[in-house]
């Protein structure tokens, strides 16, 4: 990857150096030993496919960017994850312990701030970076970046599956396809006014990688687990004054350091992190899916998700029940983005505008976005010193819950109705 001196210049400054030390999957690699790459590499490997995508388009298009506008477009590529803290996804959009990082007020709180902030003013980028990556510049520039697919959906894919050590890849003639118009990128699957079958199979390709990626990693229930118990820890001690400020300063060891010095008095924090150091997690002993029911699956996610209280309330209601410590037994509800989103990629495929690739009504399609949403799964997690009582367990959550549980094994055979 060869990058132009001013972007060297925001490569080497404190703010995105931290990023060596925050690993792109969080704790996947307790799952897939390999999955230690971080979100540096990915900065990097973004900044450079926002390249070689302008590079395809303009050799069809001819100049889309003035100079300006392409330096502002790679820099922004590169600083797209400056701002994610230690275990991000995890605390941020499974925990909701923070706000994203990628919230506008993150991003202009934090832009401006030290080294990065005096390397950007000076290359007079502070502004434009800021505007796309904020989502207030042109639609097009910010699309290159991280629009539905691209150079940050682009680069990930392909980097998650190597180093997950898994044998899935997309075939990157798919760039020269690549078009840009004043909404964005979108695909040209056409040529002499017929359709190019091979764009279209690529494109489903890509999709099926990232539904692929979505079931085996991302939502691995291993790396669920590991992350839920992360996220207790770091709950605790935001109870006892950890803050975002702080958290944004540090990478994904140093805060592992931090919760075991200053949080070691908590019985709460020092019992997880133990059972994470020596990789004894915490077990799946109750588990919904989509079979509860649009409806139902909806009310957990309201109920679980998105109420803090509410979930707590169950952790330890349920604790209180079974005699348990407090950080034995944790409840996880994801929220509902199990959405196929890059079947809303734009295609030519005929005469008038491109128009969203789910508009075709491809039967590969249409399959992948039925499965996206079986993704969904609540978990009820024990600690693995507790495994005796995993059955107990299991019947006080069909109580409480008014689910008949979904994992063969630790179903009590009673029929719940729901509320």
């Amino acid at each position: 990857m060869r990058l132009s001196q001013p972007l060297v210049e925001l490569l080497d400054t404190r703010e995105v150096q931290r990023l060596r030390g925050v690993r792109q999957l969080g704790t996947a690699y307790l799952v897939y030993p390999g999955a230690v790459h971080t979100r540096f590499e990915h900065s990097l490997g973004t900044a450079w496919l926002c390249r070689r995508l302008l590079a395809a388009v303009e050799e069809f298009q001819g100049p889309v960017l003035a100079p300006h506008q392409r330096l502002a477009v790679e820099a922004a590529a590169l600083l797209h994850d400056f701002t994610h803290i230690p275990f991000g996804h995890t605390l941020e959009d499974e925990r909701r312990i923070f706000p994203r990082h990628d919230t506008p007020e993150r991003i202009r709180a934090q832009l401006p701030r030290g080294e990065l902030g005096k390397a950007l003013k000076k290359l007079d980028l502070l502004e434009p970076v800021r505007d796309i990556l904020v989502g207030q510049a042109e639609p097009f520039l910010c699309e290159l970046v991280s629009g539905t697919v691209g150079a940050d959906l682009l680069d990930y894919l392909a980097r998650d599956a190597y180093f997950c050590g898994l044998t899935q890849r997309y075939d990157e003639r798919i760039f020269r396809s690549f078009r840009l118009d004043e909404r964005g990128l979108y695909l040209d699957a056409q040529k002499s006014g017929l359709i190019r079958q091979d764009v279209l199979s690529e494109v489903v390709h890509l999709l099926r990688l990232r539904y692929f990626l979505s079931e085996r990693v991302y939502f691995h229930h291993t790396k669920v687990a590991s992350g839920a118990m992360i996220c207790r820890a770091v709950e605790a001690a935001v109870g006892e004054g950890l803050t975002l400020e702080e958290l944004s300063r540090l990478t994904d060891e140093r805060l592992l350091a931090l919760l075991e010095t200053r949080y070691a008095s908590l019985p709460e924090v020092a019992r997880l992190l133990a059972h994470l150091a020596s990789r004894r997690l915490y077990k799946r002993v109750y588990v919904l899916t989509r079979r509860i029911g649009e409806e139902r699956v909806q009310w957990f996610v309201d109920q679980y998700h998105f109420l803090a209280s509410a979930r707590r309330a169950a952790e330890e209601h349920l604790s209180r029940k079974l005699r348990l410590s407090p950080g034995e037994l944790i409840v996880y509800c994801p929220a509902l983005k199990m959405q196929l989103k890059e079947a809303e990629l734009r295609v030519q495929v005929g005469e008038g505008n491109p128009r969203p690739l789910s508009d075709l009504k491809l039967s590969d399609i249409e399959v992948l976005r039925e499965k996206h949403p079986d993704l969904w799964k609540f978990y009820v997690f024990l600690a693995p010193d507790k495994k005796d009582r995993a059955s107990r367990v299991a019947a006080a959550c069909e109580e409480h819950f008014q689910q008949a549980n979904h994992l063969p094994a630790l179903q009590s055979g009673q029929m719940y109705l729901g509320l």
